[in-house]
C-alpha cells in the first residue's frame, strides 16, 4: 500500500502545539492532509497551512461538533482514496501505525475500521490521565466500536451515511454500529497507534468529560436501545440508578428514619467489589463518574423533552 490512496483528516480547537505535532507525525505518512478546524483563536488553521495541511474552517454559524467536522473533512477528500486516517488534533500518530492498518485493511475486506493501540502522553501527570489510558486498553480482536483515532475504508463510511453530525459524543460508536449492521468488520489491532495530550489535571476537567460521556450514553440508547444491539441502554441503567435514583431513594428514606442513610455503605461496597477486578483507583473514580454521567443523561432527557439541543460540551 502506498500513500497515494491514503489520507488523513485532523480535527481540532485551540489545540495549539500539540496540533502541529500531530500534523508533522502524518507528513509523508498520506497522499492528502486535511485539517478541519471549529472556530480556533490560537491561529490554528494558519499554522496547519505552513505545514502544507489543506484547511477546512467550519462555518460559526452552526453548532460544532466533531461529527461535523469528520464530515467536512470527508468532503474534501480527493478521487482515489480509499483509506482515511482519522485523528483528534491533540494525538500524534505513531510511525509505524498507517501502513500496518492499511495493509490489515487491505488484507480483510470486510474490515471497514482499524484502530490500534491509543496511549495518554503524560499519564503520570494526574489520576485523570491515568484513567484515560486505562480506559483505551481494550483487548485486540474484532470489535464493536473505535474511538476518535482510527484508519477507515471510505467507501464504508459513505454506505453507512459518514457521522451523525448532531451528537455532541459518542459519534464514532454510532457510526461503527451502523457500519456493523452493513455488514462491515471493526477491528482492534495490537498496534501502537497514537500518542494523546488529555492535559486533563482538575476534578472538574475529569467531572465534565464523565457528564459528557453521560449525555452520549443517553442519547445513543434513544436512537438506538430498541435495536437488537442494545446501544448504551445499560450503560445508562446504570449511570441513572447509582447517579441519580439511588442517592435520591437514600435521602428520602433517611427523612423516615435518620439511621436509614447508612444505606449510603452501597456506594464503598460497590468500589471494593468493582476494585477486585480493576484495581483500587479505576474502582473509585467507576463509582464516582455515575454522578456526572448520571447529570449527563437526565440533561438529554431534559433538553429533548424540551425541544432543545445542546452544544459542545469542553472539558479543556
Amino acid at each position: 500500500m502506498t500513500t497515494r490512496s491514503i489520507a488523513a483528516v485532523v480535527i481540532g480547537r485551540n489545540e495549539g502545539e500539540r496540533l502541529l505535532r500531530c500534523l508533522r507525525s502524518l507528513q509523508g505518512q498520506v497522499q492528502q492532509l486535511v485539517y478541519v478546524d471549529s472556530g480556533s483563536g490560537d491561529g490554528s488553521p494558519e499554522a496547519a497551512r505552513a505545514l502544507g495541511a489543506e484547511v477546512v474552517e467550519l462555518d460559526l454559524a452552526l453548532p460544532f461538533t466533531a461529527a461535523r467536522a469528520r464530515n467536512a473533512g470527508l468532503a474534501a477528500l480527493r478521487k482515489g482514496i480509499e483509506f482515511v486516517q482519522f485523528a483528534d488534533g491533540d494525538c500524534e500518530v505513531d510511525p509505524g501505525w498507517i501502513a500496518a492498518a492499511a495493509a490489515f485493511l487491505q488484507s480483510h475486506p470486510q474490515a471497514a475500521v482499524a484502530s490500534g493501540r491509543r496511549r495518554e502522553r503524560f499519564p503520570d501527570a494526574s489520576v485523570y490521565n491515568r484513567l484515560c489510558d486505562a480506559e483505551w486498553d481494550t483487548p485486540a480482536g474484532e470489535a464493536r466500536a473505535c474511538g476518535g483515532d482510527a484508519l477507515m475504508r471510505v467507501a464504508a463510511i459513505y454506505t453507512a451515511g459518514g457521522y451523525r453530525e448532531t451528537l455532541i459524543a459518542g459519534e464514532e460508536p454510532e457510526l461503527c454500529l451502523r457500519l456493523r449492521r452493513a455488514g462491515w468488520q471493526i477491528w482492534r489491532l495490537e498496534a501502537e497507534m497514537t500518542l494523546h495530550d488529555a492535559q486533563m489535571l482538575r476534578f472538574g476537567q475529569w467531572w465534565q468529560r464523565s457528564r459528557r460521556a453521560g449525555h452520549a450514553f443517553a442519547e445513543g440508547a434513544a436512537l438506538h436501545g430498541a435495536g437488537p444491539e442494545r446501544h448504551w441502554v445499560a450503560e445508562t441503567r446504570r449511570a441513572l440508578l447509582w447517579g441519580a435514583a439511588l442517592p435520591a431513594a437514600i435521602v428520602l428514606a433517611s427523612l423516615v428514619h435518620p439511621l436509614l442513610l447508612l444505606a449510603a455503605c452501597i456506594y464503598p461496597a460497590q468500589v471494593l467489589r468493582l476494585s477486585r477486578r480493576m484495581g483500587n483507583e479505576q474502582a473509585l473514580f467507576s463509582v464516582l463518574g455515575k454522578f456526572p454521567e448520571a447529570s449527563g443523561a437526565l440533561e438529554f432527557y431534559w433538553r429533548r423533552w424540551r425541544g432543545k439541543a445542546r452544544g459542545i460540551l469542553e472539558y479543556k
